[in-house]
């Protein structure tokens, strides 16, 4: 009788499949690779080698609570020569053997279900057999390998969108576009977990684990799963969406540096929400989990975008003689809204709509019943392609909607009014590639303005009326918003109605400003300037700068967290009883962080970083916190609170410390909050040398 093959141990070459599938930050204490990628494991034996003549070697890998072979979630396969050629399925093969050491290398396929596996071996040798367990390892999509659905072809696109985890929000207007750093830490200590843990509390597993477990082979379920699972409306998610300024009895959503401060509190409060998220928070964290999957991801910021309740793709204002809008405000344009893109292919669509697909996981509408939109093919979209799943009329809305604007008088009737300074889906934006730059993608949503393409695209999605409204409209006078240099925090400013007669007439106008504070998604704040002239004279190919001030006690207390003031000037012809009306969103800018490095960046090596502020107001400032956190340079966030207010042009220095553990491009993330000002953000590059 042939001796027993006894297995002693089995090593998961730990650090070699960490650096090899990407996922060595991952790799600390368990094995974490990609699928359609052979992983090396070493299997020691105790007593004799391993035999290929006598010995026969099979291996178990088994996925969620109900593996099954037909469901793709349990495979079984036999260890093959190194000379054997890839049979389909998950294969094993020798490497290498020396003495009774046995190298190996394992490939899943490259659409198995990502997730947590366990890994089995059975030794059967002549009548004896036996079983070990070698471990658990988890897969991950794989953009590095050309059969996976989330390829991606170019490495500096890898690096960016699955790799960084550092990356910019692009807020503030379209006209002054803000960028704030944020900390993604897809591969911080148990964001991984988290990200698992986040798809098995989803309402699919918990009603069907099995089907859940075997339809996480593709990007696209999972991709619409992290969109439902990041905001709370149907289920155990992530955040809490609130828009109201009162966010007391949480985190205010500007405050947040990063998704993983986020994660971790959702985890720790037992799947309960997080307190408060707005659209960039919600679209940051879903970058975060799907990055953190393998799903190549960024988040995009579209201004001036339309949220069109009911798939109309008309954005319809009512206002009274004042301009105001009246009405609660259902649809509206909003300021800016981020969502996020993941790279797969679509073999649910025809040719040509996979690349980029548009995922937001903000809650707003309801898709097939549940909080969720996309993901929806870019190129879709850009084509008019309306019937393409999944939410295609609500996205292409968002980026094409006509806005219409009605003026209701006091004795009832309505009149339109020509709006010129309202354009929908202005700007697109998301971080370039590699550089702290931002990229504008507007053409990867819609053709350019006027294009015959964009007239092509419009007659497909029935709003071929939008261009033919635009060119009946008059343009004999013309009024635009304008501000002379950027606005600073806490400043007295001017902005001017630039009115223009290009008529031989002369035109009896009535003009009204007006400014009130706003949010970022149009919620109107309180009024903070007003002027009304009566009776102006606009005289035959004429321009005019009507000045307009705006003061910071007026303002300073009724800002909404997005520091933005909306100016609206309605300027009335008396004679024809026709409405011109022009709008600007302003950004006030926050005072800069400055954030000094003292000392040689190594790993391993403590370092010490100054960070600093001076107070741009004439008022002192209360409660004052620094909030610092940076992927790869400290384990947790840190919360600086100083002890006494900071006077009128004072400045203010703390300093923090720092162990970084890895080497790299690493980005420190600093957020200012007191009473006076809120999300103040900074950033500072710092490259770690090796140890």
């Amino acid at each position: 009788m042939d001796e027993e093959l006894i297995l002693e141990r089995c090593d998961l070459e730990l650090e070699a499949n960490g650096r090899d599938h990407h996922t060595a930050d991952l790799c600390q204490e368990r094995l974490v690779v990609r699928r359609g990628q052979p992983f090396p494991l070493m299997l020691h034996f105790e007593d004799r080698n391993y035999e290929p003549a006598v010995d026969t070697l099979t291996f178990t890998a088994e996925n969620g609570p109900d593996p099954r072979e037909e469901a793709g979630t349990r495979a079984r396969f036999r260890l093959k020569d190194a000379n054997t050629a890839d049979e389909a399925g998950w294969t094993a093969s020798v490497v290498d053997q020396e003495d009774n050491v046995l190298s190996l290398q394992i490939k899943a396929l490259a659409n198995a279900p990502i997730g947590l596996y366990r890994l089995d071996l059975d030794i059967s040798s002549g009548t004896q057999g036996s079983g070990f367990h070698l471990g658990y390892f988890i897969l991950l999509f794989n953009p590095w390998c050309p059969e996976d659905a989330v390829y991606l072809e170019s490495e500096e696109q890898r690096q960016e969108y699955v790799l960084n985890q550092q990356g910019f929000i692009y807020q503030g207007s379209s006209r002054f576009i803000n960028s704030i750093p944020w900390n993604f830490g897809q591969f911080e200590n148990g964001i991984l977990d988290i990200c698992l843990a986040l798809l098995d509390v989803n309402p699919k597993f918990l009603e069907n684990a099995g089907q859940d477990c075997s339809s996480r082979s593709s990007p696209v379920y999972v991709a619409r799963v992290v969109s439902a699972m990041v905001n709370c409306n149907d289920d155990q998610g992530v955040l809490l969406g609130r828009w109201d300024n009162d966010y007391k009895d949480g985190v205010s959503p500007t405050s947040w540096l990063g998704s993983v401060d986020i994660l971790r509190r959702w985890k720790n409060s037992g799947y309960n929400p997080v307190k408060y998220g707005q659209c960039w928070v919600f679209a940051s964290v879903a970058c975060t989990v799907l990055r953190c999957l393998g799903v190549p991801t960024r988040v995009v910021t579209n201004y001036n975008s339309a949220h069109d309740q009911n798939s109309n793709l008309l954005i319809e204002y009512y206002r009274n003689e004042s301009g105001e809008v009246q009405g609660n405000g259902s649809e509206m344009i909003w300021n800016y809204h981020c969502w996020v893109e993941s790279w797969m292919t679509r073999p649910d669509l025809e040719q040509g709509y996979e690349g980029w697909q548009a995922l937001d996981p903000t809650p707003q509408e309801k898709s097939e019943g549940t909080y969720c939109c996309g993901p929806v093919s870019v190129r879709a979209i850009k084509e008019g392609d309306l019937k393409t799943k999944y939410d295609a009329p609500f996205v292409f809305a968002e980026v094409n909607a006509e806005v219409v604007d009605w003026i209701l008088q006091e004795d009832g009737t309505m009149h339109k009014s020509i709006n010129r300074s309202t354009v929908v889906g202005q700007n697109i934006s998301t971080k370039g590639l590699g550089s702290d730059e931002r990229e504008d993608i507007t053409l990867n949503y819609k053709y350019p303005e006027g294009s015959p393409e964009e007239r092509r695209v419009l007659t497909r999605a029935n709003l071929l009326n939008k261009l033919e409204e635009k060119e009946k409209e008059e343009t004999g006078v013309d009024m635009r918003i304008r501000v002379s240099q950027r606005v600073n925090m806490g400043s007295d400013f001017d902005v001017f109605a630039h009115i223009a007669n290009n008529t031989s007439k002369s035109h009896t106008c009535r003009l009204r400003l007006r400014a009130r504070t706003i949010s970022y998604n149009g919620i109107m704040g309180p009024e903070c300037a007003t002027k009304d002239l009566l009776n102006l004279t606009l005289e035959p190919f004429s321009e005019k700068d009507i000045a307009f001030r705006i003061l910071y006690k007026n303002y300073g207390n009724w800002l909404m967290g997005s520091n933005l003031i909306k100016v609206r000037g309605l300027l009335v012809d008396l004679l024809t009883n026709s409405y011109l009306l022009a709008e600007r969103d302003l950004y006030l800018e926050n005072p800069e962080i400055k954030i000094r490095v003292l000392g040689e960046p190594k790993q391993n090596r403590k370092l010490v970083a100054e960070v600093s502020l001076r107070n741009p107001l004439t008022v002192p400032l209360l409660d004052c916190t620094f909030t610092v956190e940076g992927a790869g340079l400290m384990q947790r966030q840190k919360i600086i609170l100083l002890s006494k207010p900071l006077e009128p042009e004072e400045d203010i220095k703390v300093r923090i410390d720092l162990l970084p553990l890895q080497s790299g491009r690493r980005k420190l993330v600093v957020n200012f909050e007191c009473d006076k000002l809120k999300s103040v953000k900074g950033y500072r590059n710092i490259i770690i040398g090796p140890r």
